[in-house]
């Protein structure tokens, strides 16, 4: 095996640390190696935990597809590396693989109010009472998620602006889409629905979060507030 000159991790600068450059810089600027000394929490007497780390990488050819396929017993062989520490690397990975396996499908992307109509059609079709969605979405319009807003009688829902725009900037959306739905069928905007619209709009305008349609859903067909150039 490879030799390697042994710097602990206690005597290096602080932003250099993996656990406190994760801190002041965030999880994407650490190297394989940092994350899995994190992983291991010290090395042996004579290599630090990142210099070990990275001697456990060059073996796997520098892959996390391969180091994911050692076992347990196979990690053990490295001078330093003990049960509880193969044990910790293992799981990681395994959480990583379980993660890919479950990534979402491709987001949709909302290229006009069709699309919008399209994507509510699961939550809203046949629904009996007024239910009140907001989708939010990124730079390029693809759908970062749609969250349920309120839902209240046959007559009509209340949708706070304070809870809307919490979820969006919580989320850090560029932009959203308001959704309710008319169970009556009658899919023209109502007076409270062009005051709360406008709100939105301006509210939106102000945060820097536009709203950039309001669209009023039906079993049948729909009305948007953007292509009517209400907003």
């Amino acid at each position: 095996m490879e030799s390697y000159q042994s710097i602990k991790i206690s005597a290096l600068a602080e932003e250099d640390r993996p656990r406190e450059k994760l801190l002041l810089k965030g999880k994407a600027s650490l190297t394989d190696a940092e994350l899995i000394a994190i992983l291991i929490g010290s090395g042996t007497k004579s290599m630090s935990a990142v210099d070990l780390s990275r001697h456990i990488l060059s073996s796997a050819g520098n892959n996390l597809a391969d180091l994911a396929r050692l076992s347990v017993m196979d990690l053990q062989k490295f001078k330093g590396i003990g049960e509880a520490k193969a044990i910790s690397i293992v799981s990681a990975l395994e959480l990583g693989r379980r993660r890919k396996a479950m990534d979402a499908p491709k987001r949709p992307k909302i290229t006009g109010s069709q699309d919008v109509y399209d994507l509510m059609r699961a939550e809203l079709l046949d629904e009996q009472v007024e239910c009140f969605y907001v989708i939010l979405l990124n730079r390029a319009n693809f759908v970062i998620r749609k969250e349920i807003v309120s839902k209240g009688g046959k007559s009509g829902t209340v949708a706070d602006p304070k809870v809307i725009f919490k979820l969006g900037l919580e989320h850090g959306a560029s932009a959203m889409i308001l959704v309710h739905n008319h169970p009556s069928g009658n899919r023209k905007p109502s007076r409270a629905d062009e005051i709360l619209t406008k709100r939105m709009v301006d509210l939106g305008r102000d945060l820097e979060l536009p709203v950039i349609d309001h669209l009023i859903f039906t079993d049948v067909s729909y009305f948007s507030f953007a292509d009517e150039a209400m907003i």
